[in-house]
């Protein structure tokens, strides 16, 4: 499992929901994708400047084909904080 999570934020004088409505699309279409297990990019409920980021697809395989026909929007963003992890267990956390 390929589980991509972090945060970043929008560039000065982008308006951060703005900048996550514009990922809307693209989200509905990668949950649709063979291979996308979760995919969410959000508002922080805290912070806000700060935008969410989580994938988790089944593969890397899925991940690479999906990547060549994401075709996310071009919104500046900057200070990602976004890294790829790999795991082969997954367990229920309570």
């Amino acid at each position: 499992m390929i589980i991509i999570a972090g945060h970043s934020r929008a560039r000065d004088g982008v308006e951060r929901d703005a900048a996550v409505a514009a990922f809307a699309d693209m989200v509905e279409r990668a949950r649709k994708q063979d291979g996308c297990l979760d995919l969410s990019i959000s508002a922080d409920s805290v912070d806000p400047d700060r935008i969410n980021v989580f994938e988790r697809w089944r593969d890397q395989q899925s991940l690479n084909t999906w990547r060549k026909i994401a075709k996310g929007p071009r919104v500046a963003l900057r200070d990602a904080q976004v890294k790829l992890y790999r795991s082969d267990k997954a367990e229920k956390p309570f």
